[in-house]
């Protein structure tokens, strides 16, 4: 899954995936934050868990990236700027994921049980962005920047504001 994290990041950044463009991003900040997830997804699955929290909590000292040890994303996961990111540990995500710097992913404590966001494919998330609570994001949605999404997003649409609204259909 690494290298679709790397190939969906080329394509972000430079509107092509070839090696040399991959090559590139393998050097940008928020790669290394990808890695670090990546990696401790990876020892989590095959019992050695305790290695995966360390990698986690590198992620945080190097990255300034909190990313919780539940958290589940498909491939083409991509984290721009990794700086202030924050994504709850029981969040779940689909394929093509792409998230900005300062956003939040997280719990909304309305009563218990604590719920907490689950998105589908082909999003981006602006910088600053706030979601929130047990809501769904559909496919092919574009959260703009500094929204506070609290309610669930159809597929297909572009949301801004706070809270956010629909703004477009993409």
């Amino acid at each position: 899954m690494l290298m679709e994290d790397c190939r969906r990041k080329a394509l972000c950044f430079y509107g092509k995936h070839d090696f040399k463009s991959v090559l590139r991003v393998v050097f940008t900040d928020g790669t290394s934050a990808v890695v670090f997830y990546r990696l401790a997804k990876a020892f989590q699955q095959i019992g050695l868990g305790i290695i995966g929290w360390i990698l986690l909590e590198l992620n945080k000292l190097f990255n300034g990236c909190v990313i919780g040890r539940g958290v589940e994303f498909g491939p083409g996961f991509v984290l721009m700027h990794p700086i202030g990111v924050v994504i709850n540990g029981g969040v779940l995500g689909g394929k093509n994921i792409v998230i900005e710097s300062g956003v939040v992913i997280g719990a909304a404590r309305n009563g218990l049980p604590v719920k907490v966001p689950v998105l589908g494919n082909d999003i981006f998330i602006g910088a600053g962005a706030k979601v929130l609570g047990g809501i769904t994001i559909g496919n092919n949605v574009k959260i703009g920047a500094n929204a506070v999404v609290i309610h669930n997003v159809p597929d297909n649409v572009t949301v801004v504001g706070i809270p956010a609204k629909v703004v477009g259909k993409i």
